[in-house]
């Protein structure tokens, strides 16, 4: 099938490549009887399936089938892989009905079998030839999503693009913004009463009006509204940019999936840094001066997806480093009773047991673990993870931070010790809840940096900072996996070792599973952290791990291969090398008696 479709800007050729759907599955049941995906299905998800980027709405990245265990996880054994197509590996596969649908980097979809891995249909996007020229970061899908008989993927040259899910056929298609003005999409949206809500980086280039989330219809893929994340003269918030005059306010993305609460009718969106990340380059001389809030920078954004109203913002930090704070937002209910022991920063209104619908984890590079309330947006407690110098306190019944201004920037050349480096801390690679412990378990990186900033001028090729990473103080473990509870952010338990830890997923029979660098993926105890199963995959571990049913059976499956920040996190452990870069998706069974 071909469409020629015509944007704003651009005419892009598409092309789909589809296999028929087989005319059975294997219990003889016709694929015509394909039944749409609802609103209620996706809040509440049959066991077997894995619907979107972490599963649920509420991010935990946790699924409750409890057929392996850790008595029983030592039998599992490859049951088919598939090799992958080139470019940065970040993927999420969904899985519907036994069908799953997995993102290729360059945008490319496949339908699979997902109990045997034959194909059943392949989408390949023609893209335009010049789209590296303006998007450096054109290779990478994270994520799809699924919504009625609609597959639906934020394609890298900016569009919203619905699938039929039975044959790869285009249903339509929206551009949502010219690749050539400066900013991508990298992963994909969540679905909320029947509408995709998405963000998207924002190149430096492209001017404040390129820094926006957005909202569209999933019958007709209309664009419903469009929130922008930078203020614009008059807006709240305009104030907070130190009279920098709005042409020249860059850079605050959104580029991760938000979450989303549906008895609130809130989604959780989080959001980047600014340019240039040392704001001395645009006249202010001094920390002080320096130290401006630049919303919605570094925040978490509570909105309203039905017009696109930010209701109420947190934000973490004031950025020098590029230490963003877009990542997932998990959504718990649960009691709260911080340990002062472990926890410094506590809101002296919290009621020690008293019930909280919170948004908590760690949303940013810095590895701090916050517990906000997600319907008013107060502050309950923080607590740090990692070694990190750039917060020196939290006003505990407001949660902002004080900047540590003596590793902020003042002249060109300087060069300051800055915890953690750039890659995290915390970066994309996601935790995992566990409701079987009240845990959040997290892949955190033992990094920190020399970084030097590199001129006085603004310029948007760069941030113009040189990041020499280097381990943290003390240690030359660069990989962990951290547990902290919800309810009193005490430490569970901690796993560290030479190569960095990649993204997490718990199940229901106790286990959480993840990878690194080296390409090596385990299954670890959630309530110990002691490692019951490993393979030796060869490539690092850059996608995302998801536990599925078909038949009676649960599988698990992880897409491996290069991923953005692999090369810096390699770089602090040059004596590693896995055998290939090469992008496969493995499947993991227990094996037949």
């Amino acid at each position: 099938m071909k469409a020629i479709v015509k944007g704003a800007a651009v005419t892009i050729l598409m092309t789909t490549t589809a296999w028929p759907m087989l005319a059975q599955d294997d219990a003889g049941e016709s694929v015509a009887d394909f039944v749409p995906v609802t609103d209620e299905m996706l809040a509440n998800p049959d066991d077997g399936d894995w619907l979107m980027w972490r599963r649920t709405l509420n991010h935990w990245g946790y699924s409750p089938l409890d057929q392996l265990t850790p008595e029983t996880v030592g039998d599992l054994e490859l049951v088919w892989s598939r090799g992958m197509g080139p470019g940065n590996q970040e993927s999420t596969p969904l899985v519907y009905d036994g069908v799953m649908y997995l993102p290729n980097p360059r945008d490319i979809i496949q339908a699979i079998d997902a109990a045997t891995g034959d194909l059943i249909w392949e989408y390949r996007r023609q893209l335009p030839a010049d789209l590296a020229d303006y998007v450096n970061l054109n290779d990478i899908t994270r994520a799809l999503s699924i919504y009625d008989d609609k597959i639906i993927h934020m394609t890298g040259d900016g569009f919203i693009v619905a699938l039929n899910a039975q044959t790869g056929a285009v249903e339509w298609e929206t551009q949502i913004t010219d690749y050539q003005g400066g900013n991508y999409q990298t992963s994909g949206a969540i679905i909320a009463n029947g509408k995709a809500l998405s963000g998207r980086t924002c190149k430096p280039d492209g001017g404040p009006e390129t820094c926006f989330i957005a909202a569209h219809d999933l019958e007709t893929g209309e664009e419903l509204w469009r929130t922008y994340l930078i203020p614009r003269p008059g807006e709240d918030g305009d104030e907070t940019w130190g009279g920098i005059p709005y042409e020249s306010r860059w850079h605050v993305g959104s580029w991760i999936t938000p979450s989303y609460d549906p008895e609130l009718n809130l989604a959780y969106f989080g959001t980047s840094v600014t340019h240039p990340y040392s704001k001395f380059m645009l006249g202010l001389a001094t920390p002080e001066e320096q130290d401006q809030d630049f919303l919605y920078q570094t925040s978490t954004l509570a909105v309203n997806p039905d017009t696109g109203e930010i209701i109420w913002y947190q934000q973490h930090i004031r950025d020098q480093w590029d230490l963003d704070h877009p990542f997932e937002r998990i959504l718990v209910d649960t009691a709260i009773a911080p340990n002062p022991d472990e926890v410094p920063w506590i809101n002296p209104n919290v009621t020690p047991g008293e019930e909280y619908r919170v948004l908590t984890g760690i949303p940013g590079k810095t590895g701090i673990f916050y517990s906000i309330d997600r319907e008013t947006g107060e502050f309950l407690w923080a607590r740090e993870t990692v070694e990190q110098n750039v917060v020196t306190d939290i006003d505990t019944a407001t949660g902002r931070a004080t900047m540590n201004y003596d590793v902020f920037y003042t002249e060109a050349g300087q060069t300051n010790f800055v915890c953690p480096s750039l890659a995290g801390g915390k970066d994309w690679l996601a935790g995992a809840y566990s409701p079987l412990t009240n845990t959040i378990y997290y892949p955190l990186q033992n990094l920190c940096m020399n970084a030097t900033i590199l001129g006085d001028e603004v310029i948007f090729e760069d941030q113009g900072l040189d990041a020499s990473v280097v381990a943290a103080t003390g240690t030359d473990q660069i990989g962990t996996v951290r547990g902290i509870n919800v309810e009193t952010g005490e430490e569970l338990w901690l796993h560290e070792q030479r190569a960095a830890t990649g993204s997490l997923l718990t199940t229901g029979g106790g286990l959480l599973f993840g990878g690194d660098t080296n390409g090596r993926f385990r299954a670890y105890d959630q309530e110990n952290g002691d490692v019951l199963w490993e393979v030796n995959l060869g490539s690092p571990i850059g996608g995302f791990p998801i536990s599925y049913e078909v038949d009676g059976e649960q599988y698990i499956a992880i897409p491996v291969g290069n991923y953005l920040i692999a090369g810096v996190q390699l770089g602090a452990t040059p004596e590693i090398r896995p055998t290939t870069t090469t992008n496969n998706i493995f499947v993991f069974k227990l094996a037949a008696d």
